[in-house]
């Protein structure tokens, strides 16, 4: 088999499995490597040592995995199927819109929309794996190697250059029939295909969501302080959230998605095929003060499988706090009486992490009553 008709064969099976479109590249990075040494070098990247820890292989995928020639990317939507496809009361306003307008009801916890369903990085592992699996069948011996988010990658570079996408203004990469909802996972190989075309951008001179990013972590079109970031702060940050954020946060309790929610290009977001991207029960539309209430034991139960476990329960708390607080600037009477009572309650058996943004909640209804 050529390797013209093996990337169609790729691109069957790939699509059987689950993935919207697969792309190749080669492995010279390097006029990407200025870039990240800069992002690294103004400290963007915040706690996620990670993202230095491996100096420039995460550039240079035939160092990270040696005898490396091409890498193969792939696709996969991730909007869930059960989305809300339209506000009742009206009838033009599209998912986007209604997902903002949560935003607006304050008692209610907002999680990220990726987050939702189930652990990508376990669903787009193992199909990536069963994807190698088929192409090894057709190629021996073949070397291979899987990622998904689970290794020093440049993905959204590899992404790019393969085809799948340009980068947003927000870094995201944006592709012209599907938004940029959806994840990314790679496989490197050993063996030597011919790339697929790059797409040239098409943001224009829209800048949506560097307007909206409630916390201007978007500092340029192009360049994201991670550190500013709502996502990075309620998932990477392990330790107490910066005061002057925690007002901007208002009631997402695990990640961000308003840049993605006012671009354009989301307006083709393709809902996934997939059930392991339908949205859980117990995870979406749920009430703060209930969600404050589980107890260790719940929040590992009712997160099992999900990417959300991994931030653990004494973050999961911290964040919640952050939105109780937040959410008494809207709250009558009754309901801070109520939030207050859930706080203090939870006082006295947590952390000193916890206990800082309780007491940073609790001083939220001092401040709306001074103000008065």
């Amino acid at each position: 088999m050529d390797n013209k008709a093996l990337i169609s064969q790729i691109q069957t099976w790939a699509r059987e499995l689950g993935f919207s479109q697969i792309g190749v590249t080669g492995v010279d990075l390097s006029s990407a490597e200025p870039g990240l040494l800069s992002w690294l070098a103004n400290g963007f990247h915040g706690d996620m040592a990670y993202m230095s820890a491996h100096g420039l292989k995460r550039a240079r995928p035939a160092e990270l995995v040696p005898g490396t020639v091409s890498v193969l990317t792939a696709r996969m939507d991730y909007l869930p199927r059960s989305i809300s496809q339209s506000s009742p009361s009206k009838a033009n306003t599209d998912w986007t819109d209604v997902e903002l307008q949560r935003l607006q009801h304050t008692n209610e916890a907002i999680v990220s929309i990726y987050a939702r369903g189930r652990d990508y990085h376990k669903v787009m592992r193992s199909r990536l794996q069963k994807l190698s699996e088929r192409i090894a069948q057709q190629i021996t011996p073949l070397g291979y190697r899987v990622f998904t988010d689970s290794a020093p990658v440049l993905e959204a570079e590899l992404a790019q250059r393969s085809g799948q996408g340009w980068r947003g203004k927000h870094t995201l990469v944006l592709n012209r029939e599907a938004g940029s909802m959806f994840f990314l996972g790679e496989i490197y190989l050993n063996i030597d295909l011919p790339p697929t075309q790059e797409t040239s951008s098409h943001c224009g001179s829209c800048q949506a969501c560097i307007d909206i990013c409630p916390t201007q972590a978007i500092v340029a079109p192009y360049k994201l302080d991670a550190r500013r970031c709502i996502s990075y702060l309620t998932i990477e940050h392990a330790g107490s959230i910066p005061i002057e954020f925690r007002p901007l946060i208002g009631n997402r309790i695990y990640g961000c998605d308003d840049c993605q929610l006012v671009c354009p290009w989301n307006k083709f977001a393709k809902r996934s095929t997939l059930p392991d991207f339908d949205e859980r029960d117990g995870l979406n539309g749920q009430q703060l003060l209930l969600l404050f209430a589980w107890t260790e034991n719940d929040f590992m139960q009712h997160t099992e499988g999900s990417p959300i476990r991994r931030i653990g329960h004494e973050r999961w708390l911290r964040n919640i706090a952050v939105a109780l607080g937040n959410a008494k600037h809207c709250a009558n009477t009754d309901e801070t009486q109520k939030i207050d009572e859930a706080l203090n309650q939870r006082f006295q058996h947590v952390s000193d992490l916890i206990k800082e943004h309780i007491e940073w909640a609790l001083q939220q209804t001092v401040q709306i009553k001074s103000s008065i």
